[in-house]
């Protein structure tokens, strides 16, 4: 049996970056480009016609741009996963867009590979975060109203019980399932059910979500630089 193909969405406002971007990724297995899209508002239009599984969508675009868009359709009940296009690696507005519930983001010069990998990861329910890149953000995010951020995040903290918080920090540094459940002598499924509880108690839509706010708790000062990598 096929395996149903992943529903692809893009959105930019530059024609030839979108031809260029449904050029690298038209062809390859097991995605199906639904729609373009040249700004926020044409996509969640887009969105609610062409039910995607993923939204490839550019931050900087004319009448409603990537981020009040991200905000708009992550709040959906059906909300797609959101991969942010951009030519910076950290910035004000992709930290602004993770923390809206993007489930990562790609270097418009990222290569064809690259892009595919990531749509398919997000669309598995994985974030698209490199380390190098996590620790860019996580230093952004410390930089500006930390004292406030931190009394804010650690009060949201507090419906977690100490396992959960446990499973949290380790989430926030991008631990994979499987070392978490190996780190904290638990099973890979109890570790998925502490997630899905976590998520559901902070009113959160994804892994990035959680170590944004872990960080911002001040739980990884220590941890990060040395520990994140690819979450799954």
């Amino acid at each position: 049996m096929t395996a149903t193909p992943i529903r692809l969405l893009l959105v930019d406002d530059d024609p030839l970056v979108r031809a260029g971007l449904a050029l690298m990724i038209g062809g390859a297995e097991g995605i199906e480009i639904v729609g373009e899209a040249a700004d926020g508002a044409a996509a969640e239009l887009l969105v609610q016609r062409t039910r995607p599984d993923v939204v490839l969508m550019d931050i900087r675009m004319p009448t409603v741009d990537g981020l009040t868009a991200t905000e708009r359709l992550r709040a959906r009940a059906d909300a797609p996963q959101v991969v942010v296009l951009t030519t910076f690696h950290a910035d004000e507005q992709v930290l602004r867009a993770l923390r809206a519930g993007a489930a990562g983001f790609v270097l418009k010069d990222t290569p064809p590979a690259e892009i595919v990998n990531a749509v398919r990861r997000v669309a598995a329910g994985d974030p698209v975060l490199s380390p190098a890149v996590t620790r860019q953000l996580m230093r952004h995010a410390a930089g500006s109203a930390a004292d406030a951020r931190q009394a804010r995040a650690r009060d949201r903290l507090t419906v977690l019980n100490d396992r959960e918080r446990e499973v949290a920090v380790a989430v926030g540094r991008g631990l994979a399932n499987a070392r978490i459940a190996a780190e904290l002598f638990m099973s890979v499924p109890t570790v998925k059910t502490h997630v899905s509880r976590i998520l559901a108690k902070l009113g959160l839509g994804n892994r990035v979500q959680i170590a944004l706010l872990a960080y911002d708790a001040g739980l990884l000062e220590n941890d990060v630089e040395n520990d994140t990598e690819d979450g799954h």
